[in-house]
């Protein structure tokens, strides 16, 4: 079996966007700001079904951001170089995910779309899937989520182009504000020959568009 190659993270390798350290708030004072909330909203937290609620929305929290402890680019470093010349798109269609918008802090929910061309490494498909998990496990806006999956990959693996395109819905639209129910939001980020060659992006999204001629539910 072919033996991954895991590179050596350099300057090069870091996502675009640089994080600012940010100091955690205590599990106690993530509890006592829920409280906080319920009381604010007009209910009374020391009443019998409101007894566990901070803790649960604390537990809950740290599964929908759990992406803030996790490095994407650490989990693009181990690729395969013996592909037998495989030089054409890899693509990882239909991924559900669930983020979080960061103007409401309510639900997005969708599909992403991710591929590449390789240049000469290629990386195990659930990495990609994994990529998607850490971004979208955090506070978010899609266009950024979008932009983030595509750039990382880039970055990493240098293949000779990414595209990612994402379907999302998005509750602040559909259960407040607006309230307009049925609604997705489509965004793309084209890198490299995705972006410079049209027969590229257009089999990338033609692959994308047409259902799977193989019955694959039971698989």
């Amino acid at each position: 079996m072919p033996q991954p190659v895991v590179k050596k993270r350099s300057a090069l390798d870091l996502p675009s966007e640089s994080r600012r350290a940010v100091k955690r708030s205590t599990r106690s004072e993530a509890e006592a700001a829920v409280r906080t909330l319920i009381q604010w909203a007009g209910d009374d937290p020391d009443r019998g079904g409101l007894l566990g609620t901070p803790a649960r929305v604390v537990r809950s929290f740290e599964e929908f951001f759990s992406g803030y402890g996790e490095d994407p680019v650490a989990i693009l470093q181990r690729t395969f170089e013996e592909t037998d010349g495989y030089d054409e798109m890899v693509v990882l269609r239909d991924i559900r995910f669930e983020s979080h918008c960061e103007h409401h802090m309510v639900p997005i929910i969708g599909r992403a779309h991710i591929a590449y061309l390789p240049r000469q490494r290629v990386v195990g498909i659930s990495k990609l899937a994994r990529v998607l998990e850490v971004y979208s496990r955090r506070l978010q806006i899609q266009e950024k989520l979008t932009a983030q999956i595509a750039n990382t990959i880039n970055e990493v693996l240098q293949p000779k182009g990414v595209g990612v395109v994402i379907d999302a819905s998005h509750q602040c639209m559909t259960t407040r504000g607006v309230h307009k129910p049925g609604m997705s939001m489509v965004t793309s980020h084209m890198i490299g020959t995705f972006r410079s060659d049209p027969r590229t992006r257009r089999e990338f999204l033609a692959i994308i568009s047409n259902p799977a001629t193989t019955q694959l539910s039971n698989v």
